[in-house]
Order: structure tokens, then sequence, then C-alpha cells
């Protein structure tokens, strides 16, 4: 019988015997702990070890100098859940049917497209990280946000055995008590983000003998713009027009809460035996709707969150892999968040084949990969200005296609990271053999594609967003 016609139950039964299975598969002599640090709306260059330098960031930077730094990782998606279930599935959005954030945005009726209906929950149907490790005795727990389906779909019916705040929302009303959520109550003026990494320090705690994988999804730094008001007022002196000063003063509370983490597990005896993985969902938000003022900045990267330009989607990526990674090293191979799921699976002796990624862990160790192709589907228009497009990137070159007129966009990343030279017309040939690729591949997906708006008018089609990207002339 193939996977595709097992159920739920018999998938994870087969986990375990592909495992055993294997005789001649070397089995982990004592399994690794994985804590998965997910980072809501951080851009690719908000912190220290990506190069930025408004904004304090000592634990992270100190975590960079102990860990590989990915130059050229990826989310799945320009938006949160979609980008959120890909790491828990290992599978792209677009076969997930899950493409934009949940509920997704109101319709603008004279649009030019009319844009898909998507699931508005991950599936329970999927097998999920927490549901892999089960096999092999893990606990696991999901502390902060969720963002994929509320009341029966959420953490706990997704095969975690702890949830800690998380809910169908994909913002909390505020970052200060009072504030109550599933197994926690803030009291009057506690920190949201503070409170979310004692929560998580706790289950380590509880759970040293065994072992575990901790999915820490910090709200921090989506909107609303809140932090502590000592930190906001340190950065009102030093923030450019370009980065506001309570984002700013987000990112530092953030990489503090980050130093508790790091800090009980380096105390530990867990130090040795527990992967920390520091991730983002998407870029980072440069306009939000018709804000006029920018939150931050992704350059040398494109545009920003709700774009399949290199802000929108190129994420910040350090993992500390104890006995695999070299300290203060960088990796430069694409990747992206569909490949945690099969490297967390397969490090702890689980086989599953149904994923899209790729095991990370050769080049964790400085072996390399195979080259691919990574590809993105979002056939939506954005919060902040985003058009319905698709996308592939296949070593230095990529290919953006826009679904309102089906103009190209192709770039050579190596030469022009931020996107602003379009060699459609000069590389004519590349652009067709990716555009090839790239819908070979949507056809394999089965990925679900906007189409034309009766009503459309384009008198009012343009709803004045703020982040709006003009088209980039071929040359």
């Amino acid at each position: 019988m193939s996977l595709a016609h097992l159920n739920r139950r018999d998938l994870l039964k087969s986990f375990v015997g592909s495992a055993l299975a294997s005789p001649g598969r070397a089995q982990p002599s004592r399994p690794m702990n994985f804590v998965f640090v997910l980072i809501d709306d951080l851009g690719w260059h908000d912190t220290g070890p990506y190069g930025n330098t408004v904004v304090d960031t000592p634990n992270l930077d100190r975590f960079a100098r102990e860990s590989v730094r990915f130059t050229n990782a990826y989310a799945a998606c320009p938006v949160c859940s979609p980008t959120r279930a890909s790491i828990l599935t290992g599978k792209y959005p677009a076969r997930l049917q899950l493409t934009d954030w949940i509920p997704g945005r109101k319709a603008w009726p004279t649009a030019r497209l009319r844009t898909p209906a998507f699931k508005q929950a991950l599936p329970l149907k999927e097998i999920t990280l927490a549901e892999a490790l089960k096999s092999k005795s893990y606990t696991s727990a999901a502390i902060g946000k969720w963002h994929l389906g509320g009341d029966g779909l959420g953490p706990l019916q997704q095969g975690f055995d702890r949830n800690i705040g998380g809910t169908a929302a994909g913002s909390p009303p505020t970052y200060f008590g009072p504030l109550e959520l599933p197994n926690l109550q803030l009291k009057p003026g506690e920190f949201f983000t503070k409170r979310l990494a004692d929560e998580s320090i706790r289950f380590m705690d509880e759970n040293v003998a065994r072992p575990f994988f901790l999915y820490h999804a910090s709200f921090s730094v989506h909107i609303p713009l809140q932090a502590p008001p000592e930190l906001v007022a340190k950065y009102k002196d030093r923030a450019t027009e370009d980065i506001d000063p309570t984002y700013c003063a987000m990112i530092e509370s953030t990489d503090q809460s980050i130093g508790a983490l790091l800090k009980t597990i380096d105390a530990s005896p867990l130090a040795d035996r527990t992967v920390v993985v520091f991730f983002s969902d998407n870029g980072g938000v440069r306009f939000q709707e018709k804000r006029r003022v920018p939150i931050t900045n992704n350059a040398p990267l494109r545009a920003g969150k709700g774009h399949l330009f290199e802000g929108g989607i190129r994420e910040p990526l350090l993992i500390r892999w104890p006995g695999l990674t070299k300290a203060g090293r960088s990796i430069d191979t694409p990747v992206c968040s569909v490949d945690f799921f099969p490297t967390f699976a397969r490090a702890a002796g689980v086989e599953h084949s149904s994923v899209d990624g790729v095991d990370l862990r050769p080049l964790l160790s400085g072996q390399t990969i195979p080259e691919r192709p990574l590809f993105w589907h979002y056939p939506h228009y954005s919060d902040q200005g985003g058009r319905p497009s698709g996308a592939v990137r296949l070593g230095d070159w990529k290919l953006i296609e826009f679904f309102e007129d089906g103009h190209l966009e192709l770039f050579n990343l190596a030469s022009d990271p931020g996107e602003q030279r379009n060699l459609a017309r000069r590389e004519k040939g590349r652009a067709i053999q990716l555009l090839t690729l790239l819908r070979d591949w949507r056809s394999s997906v089965n990925a679900a594609m906007p189409t034309l708006n009766p009503q459309f008018d384009p008198a009012r089609a343009n709803e004045n967003l703020s982040g709006y990207e003009p088209a980039t002339p071929a040359v």
C-alpha cells in the first residue's frame, strides 16, 4: 500500500516500522532534543548576525558564533500560516492548499483577479513533526503562536502534548497583561514575550529525562508594535527613518527571551544533545496596508512581507547542532522551511518519504547536497501590496511570474540580490526553462490558481496600499 493510501494511524505505525526495518542504518546513540525558535515577521537584515547595526541583539550575536549561519534560507511563503504549515509537515503550501494567512484578507471587488479559496486550517490528516517524533517517544510542546486552526484543530489535535497560548489568531491583542489564552493568564502589566520564554523554560526543565520537541513560536515581532517603555525610549534617538523605534525595541526584547532559553539549555545536562534552530516565518514588514511610514528596511533585499521578492521570503537561519555543526561557519546553499521536517524526523530515526523537503544534515556537517529548485506559490493579494505570483529559484537564478498580466521577472541573485535588473529579455531561454519548471511543479502539486474577475475595473482596481512594487522592466 502506498503512503498516499495510508490513513493517519497507519502512517504513524509506518514511521516506526520503517525505522526498525533499516538495520544497516546508523541509529542515534542518544536521541537529540529539538528546540525550534520561530520569530514572527522578522526580516533577514533585522539582527546583528545579518548585519543590522541599529538594534542590539547580543544573545543572537553569541548564538551565531556558536552556530552555522545560512545566507540563503527561505520561508515557503511570504506570509505566516502557510510557512508554519510547511515547517510542521515538510510540504509546500501549494500542496497543502493552504496558501495564505488564515483567514486571509477580504477580496477587493474590482481587482483584476479573483483569488482562489484555501484551507482555513492545517488538515488533521496531515502528519506533523510532533506526530512523527511521538513514534520515538518524544514529548512535544507548542508554546506561542499557532494560527493553523481553531477549536478542534489546534496543537493538541496535531500531535503536541502541550499547548500554551496557541489559538486561531495570528496576532495578540496586546503584548502586556491582562491577557488570557489557552493555559496562559497574564497579570496586569506582565510582558507576553518574556512569559512565553518562561513557559518554554519550564517545559524543558520538566523533560530533562526524555527527548522533547519544543516549538517556541513567538508572537513578536508581529504588530501591534509594543515593547517595554525603557527599550522604546532607548531607540527613539537611534532608529532611522527606515526602521520604527518600537519595532527595534521588540527585536531586542525578543533577543532577551532567546537569551533566557539558551542560558537554560547551556547550563543544563541538555546542552550536548539539544539542537537549537532560529528562524522567521516570512520577511520583515516594510509597509502594512496604507501606512506610509516604514516598519523595517530589508535592504539590500527588495520589498518585504507579502511579496515574492527576496525581502518577503529570505530569512535568518541559525542552527546549532552538537556534534554536527562547526561554530561560526556560513552556508550559502539555498534551503527552505520544508526541510526542517525531514531533517529532524530522520535524525530521530523516523523515515517519511511523503515530504517536499530534504535532510539538511549533510550541509550542517560540511558536505553538499544536490542542486534543486525551490518553489513558491502565492496566488493572493497581500496586505503589504503584494500581487498574485509564483516563483522558482535554481542555483543563482530566480524567476517570478506575475499572474495578473503574465509578465516575468528574472534575476541573478549572485550579482543582483536586490532584484533590480530584470534579465527576462536578455536571458530569454533561461526564463522559458524556469517558467516551464515552475508550471510543471504547479501542476504536480495541484496548485490552485486565481481566475479573471468579471467585475474588474481598471479605474478602481488599485487599493493604494503603501507597499506595492511596480513591475521591473526587462533589460
